[in-house]
């Protein structure tokens, strides 16, 4: 059972995401961002005995929020490797799927990490998993300006990435760009006092999701659950920035995250999915006047036909 007397973050959107998986007593279901355990606990709440909850998440700390509950399996994974795991755990299929994709208060306020600007003498390491792979510190000092250049526009959506590039391989030349402190002194001719803190939120998202593989390992799950989910199962997914969102909705409408349309015989479109949310959800003022992380979250709910 869940433990009591312990407090927990509540999630963004969390009824609304729960009410969308139409969990059944006795179903099946995956947090494939386990994080600080919040969905996971909602979700056991609403289970019955007789009720299974896989919970993944690539980060180390987050075993510290695992419930004690033997209806909970942890699975240290990123979710692209969804299938892989559930079959060793015997699972071939699941009534639902839910994915939170933003990044967790606990990685913006822990500096260690290097995923927040506010912590200036933090090393630039951005890795979800910091076990292995490169840190955001090597992307800035091996790749070449073109590389950075394309990273920067493509997840950063900056007009001036070409310039930020060539002003990064300028300055490291001189010296590598190890700490936030160090590459905020090369972005300083950039950032202009009306526009500064959008200007680094960019140039920060840029690198975190090249640092993480973001965009594919996000391509590959989203494939991946239509051989997971059984017809009726749910799919679940919170997103907080157009890039993901747009291969969420594409995905959700077509089957494929090109969004490129398919259509039967007689022309009618076709895809796995059913739209449950034409309409995406976002949450209420109230939320967001609470939780200004929310203000950007969209919920989209799609149910494998």
């Amino acid at each position: 059972m869940i433990e009591k007397g312990i407090r927990y973050h509540t999630p963004v959107l969390f009824n609304e995401s729960l009410n969308g998986l139409h969990i059944q007593p006795a179903g099946v279901y995956v947090d494939v961002t386990f994080g600080g355990g919040g969905h996971s606990r909602g979700i056991l709440q609403r289970l019955g005995s007789e009720g299974r909850l896989y919970g993944f998440d690539q980060d180390a700390d987050t075993e510290a929020n695992i419930p004690s509950d033997p209806r909970f399996t942890f699975v240290r994974s990123n979710f692209r490797y969804l299938p892989n795991f559930l079959r060793y755990h015997g699972e071939t299929a699941v009534d639902g799927i839910l994915a939170d994709l933003g990044v967790s208060s606990h990685h913006f306020d822990d500096a260690s990490r290097g995923f927040s600007f506010r912590f200036g003498d933090a090393v630039l390491d951005m890795r979800m998993n910091n076990r292995k792979g490169l840190t955001a510190a090597e992307i800035i000092n091996t790749y070449s300006e073109d590389c950075l250049a394309c990273l920067f526009y493509a997840y950063g959506e900056l007009k001036s990435a070409r310039r930020l590039a060539s002003r990064i391989v300028a300055v490291r030349a001189r010296k590598p760009v190890q700490t936030i402190d160090e590459l905020l002194e090369a972005l300083q001719p950039f950032t202009g006092k009306d526009r500064e803190k959008k200007f680094l939120a960019q140039v920060f998202q840029s690198l975190r999701i090249e640092t993480n593989a973001e965009l594919e390992a996000l391509g590959a799950f989203l494939t991946h659950t239509v051989n997971v989910l059984k017809t009726g199962g749910r799919c679940v997914i919170i997103t907080y920035h157009s890039l993901e969102d747009r291969l969420v909705k594409n995905f959700f409408r077509t089957g494929n995250i090109e969004g490129t349309v398919e259509q039967d015989f007689y022309g009618n479109r076709t895809s796995p999915f059913r739209l449950v949310n034409n309409k995406v959800i976002t949450p209420a003022q109230e939320e967001t006047a609470k939780n200004p992380r929310a203000r950007s979250a969209k919920l989209r709910i799609a149910e494998k036909v």
